[in-house]
Parts: C-alpha cells; structure tokens; sequence
C-alpha cells in the first residue's frame, strides 16, 4: 500500500537569536540584528487583531 513518509521539522537555534520579552510569560525570538521595539509592537498588533 501507500508508506507514510516522515515529517522531519528543523528547529532553530535559540542561543543564536535574540530573545525580547513581552510579558511576564509571553518571550519570542528574532533575529540578532533585528529591532526589539519594533518586534514587540508587530507582536501585539498582531495579537491585538486576534482579540477583535
């Protein structure tokens, strides 16, 4: 019959990127040149759309 075929997901590498914390449970990873202000503000604006 028909073999199922593997899903192999590649994870990145925290140490290499910069964390910016939102709240005090909420933490994403960007890029280490990436802007932190910018980043939280793209993030709860995405968030604040969801709550609509």
């Amino acid at each position: 019959m028909f073999e199922k075929k593997q899903s192999n997901f590649i994870t990145p590498d925290l140490s290499k990127m910069q964390e910016v914390i939102i709240d005090v449970k909420t933490r994403i990873y960007i890029a280490v040149g990436a802007d932190p202000k910018e980043a939280k503000s793209r993030y709860m604006a995405r968030i604040g759309a969801k709550k609509l």
